[in-house]
């Protein structure tokens, strides 16, 4: 029978489409250039501003469109930075043996007990405010969560039957690793990956949000929140746009995952 796929995928996935087709689009047009400060100072959203102007009388649209491209940029290039440094580690220390495990164990529960924002803001600090530096920290920081779920689920792996059977047959470990594990964990790190994917974003944001972040004159979804933070009560859409489209990133994300979750989890999958 067709596998029926979840509400939860399908309503991210438009959630997050619409801010892919926000980014992408800001490759090609803008209604403005971001450094355009031909526009009044913060007028309303109108068919001319969509989303009106800041305090400088810059359109808000074409910053958000801005927005959209560096949060999508920072959540994918961190996830994948995450997803490589993470499954590696995680694969080094699920087929660690006897004290070697418990230091592994030990160390990976020491790292991930510290807050991504809280590493990202610390790697940050110490190099120089720019989104490649915020990338390269957030993914850092992503890093040892998925290793810490890469090694708890090769240790599950490694105690099944077939792979008992497969060293008993005289298979190399590269060779269990690459028919055995990897295809069995694969599911579960693509829901966490997904997952972090909107945190990245999110923290990414924040770091923008303090300063740490995408420099000016490009316009981070958590710089245009800081800008708008002293016109709020004025001119709240500059503070009610970006912070929108934030939210259905993240939340978007965090449906994508639950979707994958369900769909890939024969013990939750449901048929119709």
């Amino acid at each position: 029978m067709r596998r029926r796929i979840p509400h939860s995928l399908t309503a991210g996935t438009i959630l997050v489409a619409v801010i892919v087709l926000l980014a992408v689009a800001s490759w090609f047009w803008l209604p403005f250039p971001i450094d355009d400060m031909s526009g009044g100072r913060l007028e309303a959203p109108s068919w001319h501003h969509l989303f009106g102007t800041d305090k400088l009388g810059r359109d808000l649209f074409a910053r958000s469109m801005i927005g959209a491209r560096i949060a999508l940029e920072a959540g994918f290039f961190a996830s994948l930075i995450g997803g490589l440094v993470g499954v590696t580690l995680g694969l080094l220390a699920g087929f660690a043996q006897r004290w070697w495990d418990s230091i592994a164990a030990s160390l990976l529960d020491s790292l991930i007990a510290f807050p991504t924002l809280l590493v990202a803001m610390l790697l940050v600090a110490a190099w120089s405010a720019s989104l490649t530096t915020a990338i390269v920290a957030i993914g850092f920081a992503i890093a040892t969560v998925i290793a810490r779920v890469t090694r708890l689920l090769i240790k599950r792996v490694l105690n099944q039957d077939f792979i008992l059977a497969s060293r008993a047959s005289g298979s190399s470990w590269p060779r269990i690793i690459v028919l055995h594990v990897l295809p069995n964990i694969w599911p579960t790190l693509l829901v966490a990956l997904a997952l972090q994917f909107g945190l990245a974003s999110l923290s990414e944001a924040s770091l923008s949000y303090l300063g740490l972040g995408t420099p000016p004159p490009n316009a981070s979804w958590g710089s245009l929140l800081q800008e708008a933070q002293a016109t709020v009560t004025t001119a709240p859409v500059g503070a009610i746009a970006p912070g929108l489209l934030l939210v259905a990133l993240v939340v978007g994300t965090n449906l994508v995952a639950d979707g994958l979750r369900e769909y890939l989890d024969p013990t939750l999958r449901r048929q119709s």
